[in-house]
C-alpha cells in the first residue's frame, strides 16, 4: 500500500485505529480513455459494443462508449494506493468488497477521481482490517460512477 505521491493519509497501523469516520481525501482527476477500456475488454474478453464500438454506442442512451463496471470498480486499487500509506505495513491484501453499486456510467473521455473515507478499523491477528468507502466520481456528473466498501487487511512487519 505505497505510492510515490500520497494525497491523503500517511500513518502507521496504530494511527489507523483512530481514523474511523475520517474522509482522507481525493485523487487527482484522470481521463478515462478508449484505449484503457479496450485493454480491459481484451483482458476480460468482454467486448460488449457499449464499451468498444463508439459509433454503435452513440445510438444508446449513454451517447458513446462507457467503461465497464468492473473496470470502474478496479479503480478502487489505485485510489487506495494514492490516498493512503501505512508506514509500518509489511503488506496489505484485499479481503473483499461490500455494497458495490454503479449509480452512473463512466463515459470514455470523462474525467474521474476517487475519494476515500475510513469507515471502520478492526483488529485481526498480526494487523488490522480497514473498511473504507471508496467513491469514483465523474467530473460534472450528478451521481458517482461507483461506490464500494473495500475491505483491506494490513499486516505489520515482524
Amino acid at each position: 500500500m505505497t505510492s510515490a505521491n500520497i494525497n491523503g493519509l500517511v500513518t502507521d497501523i496504530a494511527g489507523l485505529r483512530d481514523r474511523a469516520g475520517t474522509h482522507i481525501g481525493y485523487t487527482d482527476w484522470q481521463e478515462m480513455t478508449q484505449d484503457r477500456v479496450n485493454q480491459f475488454a481484451d483482458s476480460t474478453d468482454d467486448h460488449q459494443f457499449i464499451h468498444v464500438d463508439p459509433e454503435r454506442a452513440r445510438q444508446t442512451p449513454f451517447g458513446g462508449t462507457i467503461a465497464h463496471g468492473f473496470l470502474t470498480l478496479s479503480l478502487v486499487a489505485p485510489v487506495s494506493q494514492q490516498l493512503m500509506k501505512v508506514t509500518d505495513a509489511a503488506m496489505g491484501v484485499n479481503y473483499g468488497l461490500d455494497r458495490v453499486r454503479f449509480p452512473a456510467p463512466l463515459p470514455v473521455g470523462a474525467h474521474w477521481r476517487g475519494g476515500m473515507e475510513i469507515v471502520e478499523v478492526s483488529e485481526i491477528p498480526g494487523g488490522v482490517q480497514i473498511k473504507a468507502k471508496v467513491t469514483i466520481e465523474v467530473k460534472d456528473g450528478a451521481k458517482p460512477a461507483c461506490v464500494a466498501e473495500s475491505l483491506v487487511r494490513v499486516y505489520g512487519g515482524q
